[in-house]
């Protein structure tokens, strides 16, 4: 078992953001691989809301195209920080957040 301290950054967004002519997750994505940052995961929220107050959620007869996604992604503080001006230059409207948490890796 191996413990290290990095920075988890957490982009909150909506599966229909777009990023020019691709999905805004997939630019997020594919600049943090290009970065070679250590590990990113989407997660699809079948339900949320924003700003507006409105429900987005699967339940409704045509699928909302304004369901929440979340990006997590893990790195070393530096990477994280030096990764942040690229978010700025492709994100629109979301919300980030950053902390600091100690990663548990199971190794046999």
């Amino acid at each position: 078992m191996h413990t290290k301290e990095v920075m988890l950054l957490r982009i909150f967004i909506t599966e229909d953001d777009q990023a020019g002519h691709e999905p805004l997750y997939q630019a997020i994505l594919e600049q943090a691989r290009k970065l070679h940052l250590a590990g990113a995961t989407l997660l699809r929220g079948p339900m949320g809301f924003g700003r507006s107050g409105r429900l987005h959620n699967t339940k409704i007869l045509r699928l909302s195209e304004k369901l929440p996604v979340v990006i997590e992604i893990l790195d070393c503080e530096e990477k994280i920080s030096s990764f942040l001006p690229v978010l700025e230059t492709l994100i629109e409207s979301g919300i980030v957040t950053l902390e600091k948490v100690k990663v548990v890796r199971f190794e046999k």
